[in-house]
């Protein structure tokens, strides 16, 4: 139906499956929220100062949908206009860390071939996803990523879901990172692991950018730590859900999602 209304890579969800994916949304959103993260709901659209702030313009200008008459650019990711947030801030050191966490939709155009690695909900131009960020003291800004880290292996353990942590070699890191960790859950249908959340430090690259900082304890002008991570991005959470949980009457639902779905089970024919 995607492909009708807009395109390829566009999905429509409906009934259950469409319960499902606001399910998921609520469950990560809440869980962030018990864990110290405020909430954002950030607009979809951000200027090309925002986009020149995190990184992603010039470097990833060909990879998002531009506006030209009005020189905007949908977002990539949610992570883009909550970061921004701080742009030209001087944080009083006192307030560390400052956590967010926003659901929004995200949108790349993913220029490239489509082959079966990349088919169904493994890469999509329009796609849920719920990012947590962090802007820390530059002395804790590791330890903050360790814990980013076992919040994010958390939601997969609720889940049930089999997954796997891989720290990024230097020739794989994007070059706003200083540090990455991808995490990957084992989809049975194409026996392989696909990435479903990659957690990032960093360090000053994006405060640099921005002019984000604070006040060290002699007065001096310092630039902050950020730090951000998917939790999660739906569409291959949704996938490795469908694929992991099949039974003869329909894919079963975790334990921790039920009170969010009001049922167990997702029907094969929703």
């Amino acid at each position: 139906l995607g492909s009708k209304i807009t395109g390829t890579g566009f999905p429509v969800y409906k009934g259950q499956m469409a319960k499902f994916q606001r399910s998921l949304i609520n469950f990560f959103l809440d869980n962030a929220i018990e864990n110290g993260y405020h909430e954002i709901l950030p607009p979809l659209m951000i200027n090309e100062t925002s986009g020149y702030g995190t990184g992603q313009l010039p470097d990833k200008d060909g990879q998002m949908y531009h506006i030209k008459e009005d020189n905007l650019y949908m977002i990539p990711t949610a992570e883009v206009p909550v970061t921004n947030l701080y742009r030209d801030v001087i944080i009083d050191k006192k307030d560390f860390p400052i956590k967010n966490v926003a659901y929004s939709a995200c949108f790349r155009r993913e220029a490239g071939s489509y082959g079966k690695d990349v088919r169904g909900l493994n890469r999509l131009h329009q796609f849920d996803k719920v990012e947590i960020v962090q802007l820390q003291h530059p002395e804790k800004s590791y330890k903050t990523l360790d814990e980013m880290l076992e919040y994010v292996s958390g939601l997969l353990r609720k889940l049930e879901l089999p997954f796997r942590v891989l720290r990024l070699c230097g020739g794989d890191l994007s070059f706003t990172a200083a540090l990455t960790y991808d995490f990957e859950v084992y989809s049975s249908a194409q026996q392989k692991w696909l990435e479903v959340s990659s957690v990032s430090n960093f360090e000053t690259y994006q405060s640099n950018r921005m002019k984000l900082r604070f006040k060290d304890e002699n007065g001096k002008m310092q630039l902050v730590h950020t730090l951000n991570g998917s939790a999660l991005a739906l569409p291959r959470i949704v996938a490795a859900l469908l694929e992991n949980n099949q039974t003869i009457d329909g894919i079963k639902i975790p334990k921790e999602l039920i009170k969010y779905t009001d049922f167990d089970m997702l029907s094969r024919l929703s």
